[in-house]
């Protein structure tokens, strides 16, 4: 399994709740795509409610990422070929 920790990130909204979360992805990005909590992406299972929104600008996922015992975060994580998985719907 992947780790977040160990991967190239900007954190864009920190230490909130997963709906604030949602809410700041759905407000600021136009290219959104709409998972299952469970979604592998970059190695690692996405928890939170669903559906979990997941943002692309340029060549940036953004996602909502729960850290447990330390909040919800909303990271830009570079990953073209994550985003050719989003888009081809696989």
């Amino acid at each position: 399994m992947g780790c977040i920790e160990e991967m190239s990130y900007e954190i864009l909204l920190g230490n909130t709740s997963f709906k604030e979360c949602a809410d700041f992805i759905k407000k600021n990005y136009r290219e959104i795509y709409y998972v299952p909590p469970g979604y592998k992406i970059f190695d690692v299972y996405l928890i939170g409610v669903p559906p979990i929104p997941l943002g692309v600008d340029n060549d940036f996922v953004i996602l909502p990422y729960i850290k447990p015992c330390h909040g919800s975060f909303v990271l830009k994580v570079p990953g073209a070929g994550e985003i050719r998985s989003l888009r081809s719907g696989k």
